[in-house]
């Protein structure tokens, strides 16, 4: 008989600290699972909408290229038609061609100079909201260790506060058990979000090199339909990609 309540108090104990859903993993991390739940969620909400808006044909429509070309080579007597060429487009890359377009007909030194500066607005809106999955990635571990430090503290005070000279063992491991369940889920969100953050950022490189070089031909398209190839030179565009963000050296790269 004995045997048996032993048995049975036995197992109550193994399922208080058993966790067997997401939910029960939760609510033994403690308070500090919040905070790291809110870091979840805003890592969901930036990938489904970065994922929208990095999308290839959202950034460079297709077909937007070789339907600008024709335009492009009429030189300052298609302007109009090629600024609403760009401005229906409704893409980063149109608004970034736009910023050129509106000034054929002035020197290519103006040209490129606002083309670049339309480019560099588009790409900081590629990447906007990114600095978001950085934060998450760095701090959810932080957050999980204060959980698990917290957590320590009111095992080992429970431990002292315990007037039995037996079980203060399982006690101790009871609350370090508990304790760590914070830093795993600070662990489990860290790592996807900085995967997320990396990969976006190679997206966005991607699709920069991909405007770069559109931009660079719609440069030289402009110069040749103004007569001013001449001031469009290999220098110029010389290192176009060697800084994948950094609007210089060549049209956006």
């Amino acid at each position: 008989m004995l045997y048996t309540l032993a048995q049975e108090a036995a197992s109550n104990e193994v399922a208080d600290v058993a966790v067997n859903s997401v939910w029960d993993f939760a609510v033994k991390g403690g308070w500090m699972m919040v905070p790291i739940a809110i870091c979840s969620l805003v890592i969901v909400t930036v990938a489904v909408e970065r994922a929208i808006v990095l999308r290839k044909k959202q950034v460079i429509p297709d077909g937007f290229a070789s339907g600008l070309w024709p335009v492009l080579e009429r030189g300052e007597r298609g302007r109009d038609e090629a600024v609403n060429y760009c401005k229906q487009s409704d893409s980063p890359i149109g608004r970034t061609v736009l910023g050129g377009v509106e000034r054929i007909g002035r020197p290519m030194e103006s040209v490129e100079k606002h083309m670049v500066a339309s480019g560099e607005h588009e790409i900081f809106m590629l990447r906007r909201r990114l600095r978001a999955l950085s934060v998450v990635a760095a701090i959810a571990p932080l957050l999980g260790l204060v959980g698990t430090i917290f957590g320590m503290i009111k095992a080992f005070q429970t431990v002292a506060l315990s007037g039995e000279a037996l079980g203060k063992t399982e006690l101790l491991a009871e609350g370090i058990y508990e304790a760590m369940i914070t830093t795993a889920a600070g662990l489990v969100v860290a790592i996807p979000a900085l995967v997320i953050y990396h990969w976006f950022s190679g997206r966005i490189e991607n699709l920069t090199r991909e405007m770069d070089a559109v931009c660079l031909d719609a440069v030289e398209s402009i110069a040749k339909a103004t007569g001013q190839a001449d001031d469009v030179t290999d220098e110029d565009h010389e290192g176009v990609v060697a800084e994948p963000f950094a609007v210089r050296g060549g049209a956006i790269g």
